[in-house]
C-alpha cells in the first residue's frame, strides 16, 4: 500500500531514471494525465500496465476511488505527461488525501521543466520564487504586479500563444530593462534558451514566433 510519485521526462527519455522505471514495471497501476501520452512511454520502455487518467477535470471524482484501491494493499505510481506531478500538474489532492489517510507517499527526484531553466539563466539562484502559470484573466495583473516586486528571481510558465502578451505585460510592471531569460523544449531537440532584458526579448518573440513550452525567469527588482 503506496502511492510513487514518479517524475517523467520533460524531453530526452533518457532522463528517466533507473528507479523510476523499477517502479512503473512494479506497481499494480498507474495513474496519467492522457494515456495516450503515457501509453507511447510504457512502449519505449517494452512493458505494458494498466492505466488510469487522472487529471485536472475528474481528479476529485476520482479521488475517493483511487485511495480505496490504494488501501487494497495496491501500490500506484502517478505520473504526469512530463515532469513531477503536483508542480503545475495535478498531484496535490492526490498526495494530501493518501497522507490524510495514512497510506505512504514517495516521491521520487526527477525531471521539471523551472529547475534546468533556472540554473541556466545566469540569474541569482539562492533565493527565487516559482510562479508556475499565470492566471488566464482573473487575477492576472494583480500576480504580475507582484512578481514586479520581488525581492527574489522570479520563475514562471507560459504557453506559446502567450508568450509576447506576457513579455508585453512584464514590461508594464518591471519596466524594458529588467533581466530575464526565456528557456524552451527543455531537454528536447530544439532546446534555446535567450537571455537580454524584456524589452530585447520581446522583440526577438515578436520576430519569432513561440513555439514549445516556455519558462520565463525574470531578475528580481532592483
Amino acid at each position: 500500500m503506496r502511492l510513487f510519485v514518479v517524475p517523467t521526462p520533460v524531453g530526452n527519455l533518457e532522463d528517466l531514471t533507473l528507479r523510476a522505471i523499477r517502479i512503473l514495471k512494479e506497481c499494480d497501476f498507474i495513474l496519467c494525465e492522457d494515456t495516450r501520452v503515457s501509453v507511447r512511454l510504457l512502449h519505449h520502455l517494452e512493458f505494458s500496465k494498466q492505466l488510469v487518467a487522472f487529471h485536472q477535470h475528474n481528479e476529485h471524482q476520482k479521488l475517493d476511488h483511487i485511495i480505496e484501491r490504494i488501501q487494497q494493499s495496491q501500490s500506484v505510481a502517478l505520473i504526469s505527461d512530463a515532469g513531477t506531478p503536483g508542480i503545475s500538474d495535478p498531484g496535490f489532492l492526490l498526495v494530501r488525501a493518501c497522507i490524510q489517510n495514512n497510506i505512504p507517499v514517495e516521491c521520487l527526484p526527477g525531471p521539471t521543466a523551472f529547475v534546468p531553466a533556472l540554473v541556466n539563466s545566469g540569474l541569482p539562484t539562492d533565493k527565487f520564487i516559482f510562479e508556475g502559470f499565470l492566471p488566464q484573466k482573473k487575477g492576472r495583473e494583480t500576480q504580475l504586479k507582484r512578481i514586479a516586486e520581488n525581492p527574489f528571481t522570479s520563475v514562471l510558465y507560459e504557453s506559446p500563444h502567450r508568450m509576447v502578451k506576457c513579455l508585453e505585460q512584464l514590461i508594464k510592471f518591471c519596466g524594458e530593462d529588467r533581466q530575464c531569460s526565456v528557456s524552451r523544449e527543455i531537454s528536447k531537440k530544439f532546446e534555446e534558451t535567450r537571455r537580454g532584458t524584456l524589452v530585447e526579448l520581446l522583440a526577438h518573440f515578436s520576430t519569432h514566433e513561440p513555439k514549445g513550452e516556455f519558462v520565463i525567469v525574470l531578475n528580481s527588482r532592483s
